[in-house]
């Protein structure tokens, strides 16, 4: 295992398009829920132990060798809103242009194949870990942190708030990352229904607002 492999796959300027989308941070700004770092740490946290740990733990679970297409059944569930699962599939797809090109392998090729327009990002991050040789615990990580260092980046963007301001967010928040990936790699030794499938309503009901907003900077 190369754990600098999960420094590749954690990288923001890993090409798999999500600098394009906020992870709810956009809307939140536009509704005057986050306005400064207080509310950006306070955003980041509800994201990390909800939506976070969910893909956290559909990431563990196809990293330690779990059916991706059960899962992906299993991230459409735990999806509620037609508009994120329609963007998790469209990044799902990116993610594995990039993994394939990075990481090439069976499993990877199989699911491509299986869901031509894009399996859900986290399963896809997960089985990109695996092929990457890195261990489930890697892949709750690497979900977890994204979760958070996602939306950390857009509200940078969209607020001008100063970036050490919003590092220092997610910086604070390392102890809960901790915990939240440690409880996704646990539950990925079990079975796919037993999966968390904490869920965020607030962020399922913006999101679909958002997708048909128009002038939006984000694509979620």
């Amino acid at each position: 295992m190369s754990r600098a492999a999960l420094l590749v796959l954690a990288d923001g300027r890993f090409p798999a398009g999500g600098h394009a989308h906020s992870g709810g941070a956009e809307a939140a700004v536009e509704q005057g829920r986050v306005r400064d770092a207080g509310d950006l740490a306070a955003f980041c946290r509800g994201r990390l132990h909800t939506t976070g740990l969910t893909a956290a733990a559909l990431a563990a679970a196809a990293a330690h060798g779990h059916d991706p297409l059960a899962l992906d059944e299993a991230a459409d569930a735990r999806t509620p809103s037609p508009a994120l699962r329609a963007v998790a599939r469209r990044l799902g797809r990116q993610l594995m242009r990039a993994a394939r090109a990075t990481w090439p392998g069976p499993e990877l090729d199989a699911l491509a194949a299986a869901r031509p327009r894009g399996a859900h990002q986290p399963v896809v991050l997960g089985l990109t870990a695996r092929s990457a040789g890195l261990a489930p615990l890697d892949a709750a990580y690497a979900a977890a942190y994204e979760s958070v260092g996602g939306p950390a980046t857009a509200v940078v963007r969209l607020l001008s708030l100063d970036p050490f301001e919003a590092t220092a967010v997610l910086a604070r928040l390392a102890p809960e990352i901790d915990r939240i990936a440690e409880r996704a790699a646990a539950a990925a030794h079990g079975t796919v229904d037993g999966l968390p499938a904490a869920s965020a309503p607030l962020l399922d009901i913006t999101a679909e607002a958002h997708a048909a907003r128009r002038g939006r900077l984000f694509a979620s």
